[in-house]
């Protein structure tokens, strides 16, 4: 597919790409945000696209990956946005965060977190004090797959050492 051809087959899905942004956002500008990050995309990425394939499931699925993406980065920094009138930006509340019952539970984790062996300890700590892979094993002077394999483990040994706060999808 020449890139006349790539460009014009993905302009002519452009108002399908927004309808389907839609159905994602529920927002229109932030659907018209979605979809020119997935035509932009695409077309960074065109020499990924198979000739002959379903183009269109090919940017669809695009746009789906990066809406997902993003929604993971909204959940993991606790931000939700608003859509009423005002369009406030909110973060998650103080108050809830800083209860006593958080506390409390904040030192039962640290506790337990304490009786790890420092092997783990270190590497899990500064993973979840937002170090990449690749920086812990520089500074700690071990292979990545080490690091990864003791964060995993670190992780492993604090879900067991703390049933209570296991995660339970019901």
């Amino acid at each position: 597919m020449s890139t006349v051809e790539f460009n014009n087959t993905l302009t002519s899905l452009e108002s399908y790409l927004l309808a389907f942004a839609m159905n994602y956002t529920k927002n229109v500008e932030d659907a018209r945000d979605l979809t020119q990050e997935t035509m932009l995309k695409a077309i960074r990425y065109k020499d990924y696209y198979t000739p002959k394939t379903n183009f269109k499931a090919w940017v669809f699925t695009i746009m789906k990956n990066i809406f997902i993406n993003q929604y993971r980065r909204k959940v993991k920094s606790g931000t939700i946005f608003d859509n009423s009138t005002d369009l406030y930006l909110l973060n998650g509340n103080t108050e809830e965060r800083n209860s006593p019952e958080n506390h409390i539970a904040n030192q039962e984790i640290q506790a337990k977190f304490n009786t790890l062996p420092d092997e783990y300890k270190e590497p899990f700590e500064m993973h979840y004090l937002g170090y990449k892979y690749k920086e812990i094993a520089e500074k700690l002077d071990i292979p990545i797959g080490t690091v990864k394999s003791r964060i995993f483990i670190a992780r492993k040994k604090l879900m067991d050492l703390l049933p209570e706060y296991r995660y339970t999808n019901n």
